[in-house]
């Protein structure tokens, strides 16, 4: 059980480090100047790409390992079918950018950017929805457990927003700090906690 909370807790940080990145280095770059990104610094973008497999395969090691530490809990197998849901739906968002390396222009591969943010967004419903089940399987330390459940509401709504809401763009910056705050505070302290934890 032991061994089982370590390697959840590093396949935490793992995921924590690749997706920082992936998300502010990578996409950022490709964001502000689509074709150089992809035709002057390609590399850095092949980097981003095998930093989001990455997240992926190792978001799979979370799940499986979050499942055997708890698989007694009614819960548990539900809230592991949510992640790997996230899981597979993040690697087939992952193509899109592999698609936008053949790309020789602006529009185009801002479209592939567009459609691996779409296909992420749909996938991040879904990993809200494992935070909420995580959050009652651990119940303690209280502290950490409500903020998984307050994270993961926000990916659902943040999700739900940009779907629903015509002026999404316009209060951006606010959901991405309603979002971030809980999930970073969230999903680190519990990566901590497992980290330290002696026993279950």
């Amino acid at each position: 059980m032991r061994k089982l909370s370590v390697i959840a807790g590093i396949s935490y940080f793992i995921i924590f480090f690749a997706a920082i990145f992936a998300n502010f280095f990578v996409l950022e770059s490709i964001s502000k100047d689509p074709v150089v990104a992809i035709q002057e610094n390609d590399l850095m973008v092949r980097f981003g790409i095998m930093a989001f497999i990455i997240t992926v395969v190792f978001d799979v090691v979370v799940a499986w390992a979050l499942y055997e530490l708890y698989k007694n809990h009614v819960l548990s197998s539900l809230s592991t079918l949510f992640r790997m849901m996230h899981a597979a739906v993040m690697g087939v968002a992952i193509y899109a950018l592999v698609l936008s390396l053949k790309s020789n222009n602006e529009a185009d591969i801002l479209f592939q950017v567009s459609t691996f943010n779409t296909i992420w967004l749909i996938g991040l419903f879904f990993f809200g929805i494992h935070l909420i089940l995580l959050s009652r399987i651990l119940k303690k330390p209280k502290f950490i457990a409500w903020f998984l459940i307050i994270a993961g509401m926000m990916y659902i709504i943040d999700t739900s927003a940009h779907f629903l809401l015509a002026n999404y763009d316009s209060y951006s910056n606010i959901f991405l700090m309603l979002v971030a705050i809980p999930s970073i505070i969230g999903e680190m302290s519990f990566a901590v906690w497992l980290l330290r934890k002696k026993s279950f």
